[in-house]
């Protein structure tokens, strides 16, 4: 972080003008930027009023960014804001969230609190949430501006919470202003960039200054206006304004300019004609131990401590005060509270360039030792280290071991970065090389490097010792091969761990966590159920980790039966033994909410997923951040809540794209199909049931697996092509009763739906075998009415049994599956005009409930239904909700608009309405949109009017 450009947020005094701004026309010190200068005094206005901004600036080095980042900060305070400055720098890359800490004046240990995290924990979502719960607390009270510079040099976690944090606070009065340099290979805030400005952000591309703007420079800095000959000798900094002002000084303070006739004009014509010289020759300008002063400090960094640049050159800090004071009055340096910077990255990157390669990074190594021999910190040693270390340098490698470790946490890709690095450094016979596979292996698999994390793992299992280390490594390598969604292989890899003789329990209990997940009816799925029996019938002998493990297998294995009870007791005893202590690779919770779900017991299937979030959130598992808001998402669909369904689909779908988590984005893209379909989105709904069957899942399924990967397809391959495509892709479910039953657990309406699809096409025995394996599950499972309801419905269907059919819409749990069940039983009575009032009466129970649940396209045809039957209903279009204003509201939006307009953050509202932040920010937007405002502030003064509306219903 630069010394010019202090770190931390500060609070200027009362006062500051509303109309405050950079003053419009070109000014001195601010020539030539007119529309940058309108573009950010309309952002700063607008959150003086109550609304947020974004502006992203870029462009090459020394074109004016700091500056115009500076400008901000100078305007925004005038104008009564709250201030954060922060910037990256390259040393900093390998230090999680450094330019976010040092803005907001924070650390690991303020959000997360002084508990070291524990091994293997991942803590950047808590992190991530801990930040963004601090800026809501602060933007709160009033408009904040945080600048960001040199966003090329940001480390990945920088880039990923502010993909993150930007959006989530787009509600308050915060203007985020970053910068990045063009041309260094910033790939990472490119995206960050590409990813901000579909929600609004402006990018503006810093460019070189026109002639004009060149002119008023020139005049500016030597008090007269430039003659031709001058123009054209600045020409030479190609219009960036650092290189022009440097030029111009040089000329200045070699007396190498002269005023004549109210002109400024070069004394001499052979003055240097590439501009980078003018820079180099400020440095060779000065005493030689000024010189070997700066390449020393540049070594350290943009910034760097006096204290640090004394250490490595072995002398008192109080001799190097002529040398500092000289490097200052030339322009080099800048002094700031702490720090010592130079005042450029141009200016930097000459001294840097004075020295040679391997001069570079011999002082590199030798700064990073420095760092370690004083106790400093191991991870800026590190930085230091991670290009300059030799081969077998036992203590350099050490502190890239140490610095691995203790970044892993909270950046996974910095760690996999370090200990990558440390492994090329380590011989093959050197006895930490198996240490080092495994570090690596874990970051790079956590960070989702998936396919590395395995080609490293397999390059080191020959040489890795002892044996202990093989197991570990051969773990580590199924765990990857399974998040990859490689089953076979992952069970593979685990049965030869095994076979290595002795282990430790806690490393048993996670090899049996892989060997319990093969695919139900394999080989390696048979053994599983023997090997997790034995497991339950000697407890005491096995590890938590097994315990859990045999539990889910039994309880995946009872639900392809049709064993509810038993699939629900297994289930819940996982759940309950890892209450306490979560558990790396499983979270039973999840599995356990998913059967809950199916047996539509949905209170129980709340609290599961409340739980789940909660153990996910202490574990750090990033890989299923976003699974219980996809879990939540079909909570939502089964309650008939359609948008409230399809705001927690995307949400979840948001999560696991900023967070690079892929692997369960079927369970929100089945969702989004299944609701599109239901509201008559025909196009949608194909477009997310391909999306969703083009997704993997891994092998660490829910046991409504099947219900993910196949049901919604089917739902939409009928309503584009009709009964027989749908019967033809579901064909093993009416041949496999695996198959079958597995589907009939999880869905509730899918035995009649068979039912029904058979018929359709002329398949009596495809019938029959859907409503007789309802029938057998309900007789089976006499304690769950759900299944019974299913059962009633398909037989009702079949047997054109009007009492069945009408037990079936009273009992069901779901509301759509209740307009179903009453669907079919208007249809069976208007069948031959057997009842024409009951079919009627029954048809309108259906149309409004679906009405209700917003399922428009089954609204249609139940109101195609009526009219054959001579009776005509209002569309329920012509009575729906407004699309602007309160009317407008859903009963979801009007909850979160109440607690906003109280002054709830995102994350208090979830915890209160338990939704997911990112469901609360999309419904924030809703809210925004159809009351036409963009702020909380807005929100607050619309509630608090003489004649409030009425949020509540």
């Amino acid at each position: 972080m630069s010394g010019s450009r202090p770190p931390g947020v500060s609070t200027p005094g009362p006062g500051g003008a509303v109309d405050g701004g950079f003053g419009g026309a070109s000014r001195s010190g601010w020539r030539g930027r007119d529309r940058e200068s309108e573009i950010l005094t309309r952002l700063l206005r607008a959150a003086h009023s109550g609304r947020g901004g974004v502006l992203l600036v870029e462009g090459e080095s020394g074109i004016g960014k700091t500056r115009l980042l500076e400008e901000a900060v100078e305007t925004a305070a005038a104008m009564g804001f709250m201030l954060a400055r922060g910037a990256a720098d390259e040393l900093g890359r390998v230090v999680p969230l450094a330019p976010l800490m040092s803005a907001f004046g924070e650390t690991t240990q303020t959000l997360l609190g002084s508990q070291e995290p524990a091994d293997g924990m991942d803590v950047r979502l808590r992190l991530v949430e801990a930040l963004q719960a601090r800026l809501e607390e602060r933007a709160a009270r009033g408009p904040l501006l945080a600048t960001l510079d040199d966003l090329h040099w940001a480390d990945p976690m920088t880039l990923l919470a502010l993909r993150s944090l930007i959006p989530e606070l787009a509600s308050y009065p915060l203007v985020w202003v970053l910068s990045r340099t063009t041309g260094r290979g910033d790939s990472g805030a490119e995206r960050l960039y590409e990813a901000l400005e579909p929600g609004g952000a402006t990018r503006i591309v810093l460019g070189a200054l026109e002639d004009r703007a060149v002119a008023e420079i020139i005049t500016d800095e030597l008090g007269a206006a430039p003659s031709p000959e001058l123009l054209r000798l600045a020409a030479g900094a190609s219009g960036k304004p650092f290189l022009l002002v440097e030029l111009l000084c040089g000329l200045r303070d070699e007396h190498a300019v002269q005023t004549v006739d109210g002109r400024a004009r070069p004394v001499s014509s052979r003055l240097p004609r590439r501009i980078q010289q003018i820079v180099h020759g400020r440095l060779y300008g000065l005493s030689p131990r000024t010189r070997h002063l700066l390449q020393v400090a540049a070594i350290l960094g943009r910034s760097f401590e006096a204290d640090d640049v004394a250490d490595m050159l072995g002398e008192p800090p109080a001799r190097l005060l002529p040398a500092l004071e000289e490097a200052e009055a030339a322009g080099v340096l800048t002094a700031g509270p702490g720090l010592l910077s130079f005042r450029h990255d141009l200016v930097w990157l000459a001294v840097t360039e004075t020295m040679a390669p391997s001069v570079r990074q011999a002082l590199h190594r030798q700064a990073g030792r420095m760092l370690l021999d004083r106790g400093g910190s191991v991870v800026v040693a590190a930085a230091h280290l991670r290009d300059s270390a030799r081969t077998g340098d036992a203590a350099a490698l050490a502190g890239l071991d140490q610095a691995a470790r203790e970044v892993l946490p909270a950046s996974p890709e910095t760690a996999a970065d370090l200990a990558v690095r440390a492994l090329d450094l380590t011989a093959h016979g050197d006895g930490r090389r198996s240490d080092r596979a495994l570090i690596a292996v874990r970051a790079l698999t956590t960070a989702g490097a998936l396919n590395e994390a395995v080609r490293l793992a397999r390059a080191n299992l020959s040489t890795a010792t002892p044996p202990g280390h093989t197991a570990r490594l051969r773990y580590e390598l199924a765990y990857a091969l399974l998040q990859a969604g490689r089953i076979a292989d992952a069970v593979a890899e685990a049965e030869k761990t095994l076979g290595q003789g002795d282990l430790p329990d806690e490393l048993r209990g996670l090899i049996d966590q892989v060997l319990f997940m093969g695919p139900l009816g394999s080989q390696a799925h048979r053994r599983a159920r023997s090997r997790a029996e034995g497991v339950l019938a000697a407890p005491r002998r096995h590890s938590e980790s097994s315990l859990v493990a045999a539990h889910l297998i039994l309880a995946d294995i009872a639900w392809g039966e049709g064993r509810a009870a038993d699939g629900l007791e297994h289930s819940r005893e996982a759940a309950r033994i890892v209450s306490g202590d979560p558990i790396r690779l499983t979270h039973p919770h999840l599995l356990h909410a998913c059967t809950l779900m199916d047996m539509r017991r949905l209170p129980e299937a709340t609290t599961a997923l409340r739980v789940a979030t909660e153990q996910i959130t202490a574990l750090g598992t990033t890989a299923y951040a976003a699974v219980p808001t996809l879990l939540r998402a079909r909570l939502r669909l089964i309650e008939g809540r359609l948008e409230d369904a399809a705001a927690e689909a995307r949400a979840g779908l948001a999560t696991a794209d900023e967070l690079g988590a892929h692997l369960y984005d079927r369970f929100g893209t089945t969702v989004l199909a299944i609701v599109a379909l239901r509201r008559g989105d025909l196009e949608s709904a194909a477009d997310f049931a391909g999306r969703s069957r083009s997704h993997h899942l891994p092998g660490v399924d829910p046991m409504s697996a099947w219900w993910w990967a196949n049901w919604g397809p089917a739902l939409v391959a009928e309503a584009q092509g009709g009964p027989e495509q749908a019967f033809d892709l579901l064909h093993p479910v009416y041949t496999d009763p695996g198959e079958r039953y597995r589907l009939l657990m999880a869905e509730a309406d899918a035995a009649a739906w068979l039912t029904r699809i058979a018929l359709a096409v002329g398949d009596g025995t495809g019938a029959r075998t859907a409503t007789e394996a309802a029938e057998r599950l309900a007789r089976d499972n006499p304690g769950f009415p759900t299944l019974a309801a299913s059962a009633a419905q398909a037989h009702g269907l079949l047997h054109h049994d009007a009492a069945a059919l009408a037990r079936a819409a009273a009992d069901h749990v779901g509301p759509w599956s209740r307009a179903s069940a009453a669907e079919d039983l208007g249809v069976l009575h208007a069948h031959g005009d057997a009842d024409r009032e009951a079919a009627i009466h029954h048809l309108d129970q259906a149309l409004e409930a679906y009405q209700g649940t917003g399922a428009l396209r089954d609204a249609a045809r139940v109101r195609a239904r009526l009219r054959r039957l001579g009776v005509r209903r209002r569309h329920w279009g012509q009575a729906q909700r407004p699309s602007s204003g309160w009317a407008s509201l859903t009963d979801t939006e009007r909850k979160v608009a109440a607690l906003a307009g109280q002054g709830l953050t995102n994350p208090q509202i979830a915890a209160q309405m338990f939704i997911s932040r990112e469901t609360v920010k999309f419904h924030l937007s809703q809210v925004f949109r159809k009351l036409n405002i963009a702020s909380r502030v807005e929100l607050a003064r619309l509630i608090s009017r003489p004649d409030p509306p009425t949020l509540e219903r």
